[in-house]
């Protein structure tokens, strides 16, 4: 018999039960599950078979920790759904004879820069990019460019040291902010310096299968206020007539980028109703996306990934017509969370998950801070629409009692 043994590096702790969660147990419904993580296994251990501890960023460490589990266990694939671990899981699979795309590949996806240039050889839209070590070569870049522009880190991830410069006199600032969040990179600390693309934000959620990729469904975004770019709310609609304009597109920059297999979260912006590439992450999209996928289609996103990585065909067979939403809690400013409980429940709120307890201290984008310091947590709601589901995300979020001292 075929093995039925997948190995998963990923990420330890209770941000990963929260927003990876489901990831895993969907996972281990269909195969045995040996895990490669940083920290003791405490939630994950109904859903694992074994496991090694050991810090993927560490190639050493990561790979005697991969040729432990495969002296134990006859491996099929390996699989990661964290953003930070794509090109160290590639190298392991490669080590352990085991199928993946090319580290090589994957360094391409991290990288944004060298996204960009794939993207324009081969003809894929995107914007306007630049490279920028100081501050002086960054202010170069946006006079060539023109302003509005976008700083961001040239491969970093969740909008980290992303942020909007309108003017040259904002370029200071902004060049220290997107350099703070650059510096905190692996792959690249360079900044990019970048078009800004003025259009609504949306990702094509994509399953690639020996070079063949099918975009399963369109993710709508909402953005927190500008000049940062912090996400606040998803929808995901089963019936989305904006697939059939995007999917090309989609499949197009994953090509360019030389991706073969695995799941895809490709961001675009629609200027002035055309797709224009944004970046491509080449896993499950983060803030529970893969979850409002299924929950809108039916369409499992995380056995997906699992499917492909052991070189099994993946069934992307839709089973539902409906929509969800998820709505990201954020406070209006930072300070020390003092209340936080949802005072009604509702058939159609499908989950509340709140990350952060009573006492913690929230630090917003403009003050230093990014996604992870300062959400709170998440409620999804599900509809037989778009509007249904938000509107039903919006009745959700008013029934939310949140109460932060500022500092």
């Amino acid at each position: 018999m075929p093995s039925r043994t997948i190995l998963v590096v990923t990420t330890s702790g209770s941000e990963a039960q929260a927003y990876r969660g489901y990831c895993l147990e969907s996972v281990a419904a269909s195969y045995n599950i040996v895990l490669i993580t940083p920290g003791e296994p405490t939630w994950e251990r109904e859903f694992i078979n074994d496991y090694e501890v050991a810090d993927p960023n560490d190639a050493q460490a990561l790979a005697a920790a991969g040729r432990a589990l495969t002296a134990r266990h006859q491996l099929a694939g390996v699989a990661t759904w964290t953003e930070w671990y794509l090109t160290q899981t590639a190298r392991l699979a490669r080590q352990l004879s085991l199928p993946t795309n090319s580290p090589e590949v994957m360094e391409a996806a991290r990288n944004k820069a060298t996204a960009r240039t794939l993207f324009a050889r081969h003809g894929v839209p995107s914007a306007s990019s630049m490279t920028a070590r100081t501050l002086l070569e960054a202010a170069l870049a946006a006079e060539t460019i023109g302003y509005p522009i976008v700083l961001k880190p040239a491969a970093r991830a969740a909008s980290i040291g992303v942020i909007r410069v309108n003017r040259a006199e904002e370029l200071p600032a902004g060049f220290e902010f997107a350099s703070a969040g650059a510096r905190e990179g692996i792959e690249s600390t360079h900044v990019l310096v970048e078009e800004y693309l003025d259009g609504p934000e949306v990702s094509v959620e994509c399953v690639t299968h020996r070079g063949h990729t099918t975009a399963v469904a369109v993710t709508r975004k909402t953005l927190g206020d500008p000049p940062f770019f912090e996400e606040v709310a998803h929808c995901v609609d089963a019936s989305d007539p904006l697939l059939v304009t995007v999917a090309p597109v989609a499949a197009a920059a994953i090509k360019a980028l030389g991706i073969t297999d695995g799941v895809q979260h490709v961001e675009m912006r629609l200027v002035n109703g055309r797709p224009r590439l944004v970046e491509v992450n080449a896993r499950i999209g983060g803030d529970m996306i893969g979850h409002l996928v299924s929950l809108a289609t039916g369409i499992d996103l995380a056995r997906a990934a699992a499917d492909v990585a052991c070189g099994h065909t993946p069934d992307l067979t839709p089973t539902r017509n409906g929509a969800a939403a998820i709505r990201l809690i954020y406070p209006a400013y930072s300070g020390t969370l003092t209340k936080r409980r949802l005072d009604d429940t509702f058939p159609w709120l499908e989950r509340v998950s709140f990350q952060r307890d009573v006492g913690d201290r929230l630090v917003l984008p403009q003050d230093g801070g990014d996604m992870f310091s300062a959400r709170i947590g998440f409620l999804i709601t599900t509809g037989s629409s778009a509007e249904i589901a938000k509107n039903r995300s919006t009745e959700a979020y008013r029934h939310l009692s949140v109460q932060v001292a500022p500092a």
